[in-house]
């Protein structure tokens, strides 16, 4: 009896090596649900929020907040976990993490990089009741709300500084590196092209204006612009009036096969975004086609953009292209150039051929009737 009882166990122990099994129970895969923060180490340091959930069909997503920048949840394209190595990535800032979970489930040590530039960033897994406070999303305007500047000032730049800005901080509006051609295109909806009459020092004189609007809340695209419409008349005392003429234009339409965007997640109050992370290098979230072809005109192209795709969604995404000598005269003066035209075969193809491929649509230069302001007149700015 006890001779059988030692073969039945070498024959379990046998079979086990044939198949790879193991006679030790496995440990549970770790998981990596619950809120997470950390601190990013840059400057003085941002604080980071990251909120990861379990998917119903297994995996994870997640999404992230930097607290200390904006309250509004920033979405995660991916989250994985493979081990213990983690990595997020944010398609729309061009990011990414990776990080490694600690044996004790409960920290990760890792990098965010961005721009090509690692930071470190650890995280540790906290609590509801230790976690830090996500601040409150800013109240929206009301939308009947017709505001203007409580208070505003408006000087020259700072020498030498480059880039532009617009948009609000807080509860202060700011325009950075603006000249008057810029704040008229801003507030109207324009091109450069299509102020008449203005004068030689509207290109080249460059303001930074600070205002805090007089009714509470956050405006929406075209409260900003009235406000800065009534700054315009009061400040600068400009007054003009409104003509149609034929133009040469770059209508946006759909390319054959249809769009290539992703809808916004976000809602049609929650704050948009267009920025460059470099030259060519655009991220745009929660936009129309329209509000997009305003952004390109004012900032990028030599002629007004119009759009003609019919799409009225808003969209999420990125576009990245090889600039020409035509593109980003708007940051004359700011001390940025387009870099010279480079043979480097992995450069992103121009910006037509890139917003077909990577968009979905179409760029093309046509003729067609527009509106056209002209200055009737206009003053420097009174002093603050």
């Amino acid at each position: 009896m006890m001779n059988r009882r030692i073969f039945n166990c070498t024959l379990i122990l046998a079979l086990a090596a044939i198949f790879g099994m193991s006679l030790h129970a496995q440990a549970p895969a770790p998981d990596i649900s619950g809120t997470w923060q950390g601190t990013l180490d840059v400057g003085k340091g941002l604080r980071i929020v990251l909120k990861v959930s379990k998917l119903p069909a297994g995996g994870y997503k997640s999404v992230f907040y930097s607290i200390d920048q904006t309250p509004q949840p920033i979405p995660i394209n991916t989250t994985t976990l493979t081990g213990t190595a983690i990595k997020l990535t944010i398609t729309p800032l061009e990011a990414s993490y990776e990080g490694t979970l600690g044996a004790d489930g409960k920290s990760i040590t890792g990098n965010w990089t961005q721009g090509g530039q690692p930071h470190a960033l650890n995280f540790v897994l906290t609590t509801p009741d230790n976690a830090w406070a996500i601040p409150e999303p800013p109240k929206q305007m009301a939308a009947d709300a017709k505001p203007t500047f409580d208070v505003v000032t408006i000087k020259p730049s700072v020498p030498d500084r480059p880039g532009k800005q617009v948009g609000f901080r807080g509860r202060h509006f700011m325009a950075i590196n603006f000249n008057m051609n810029d704040l008229i295109a801003f507030a109207y909806g324009l091109h450069t092209k299509q102020i008449i009459g203005g004068e030689p020092w509207f290109g080249t004189e460059l303001f930074d204006v600070d205002g805090v609007p007089d009714v509470e809340g956050t405006p929406s695209q075209k409260q900003m612009q009235m406000m800065v419409q009534k700054m315009l008349a009061d400040r600068f005392k400009l007054t003009f009036h409104h003509e149609k003429k034929e133009l040469a234009v770059y209508a946006i339409t759909v390319a054959k096969g249809g769009p290539k965007l992703t809808k916004s997640e976000s809602s049609p109050n929650d704050p948009m975004a267009f920025f460059f992370r470099k030259l060519g290098g655009l991220t745009v979230r929660n936009q129309t086609i329209a509000i997009f072809a305003i952004w390109m005109q004012s900032s990028v192209m030599d002629k007004p953009v119009v759009d003609q795709t019919g799409l009225t969604d808003r969209y999420d995404f990125t576009l990245n292209w090889t600039p020409d000598e035509t593109q980003f005269a708007q940051f004359g003066g700011t001390g940025i150039h387009v870099p010279p035209t480079t043979d480097d075969p992995n450069a992103p193809p121009g910006l037509f051929t890139a917003i077909q491929e990577q968009l979905g649509l179409k760029m093309e230069p046509v003729k067609a009737p527009d509106d056209v302001i002209v200055i009737d007149h206009v003053e420097k700015p009174s002093a603050n």
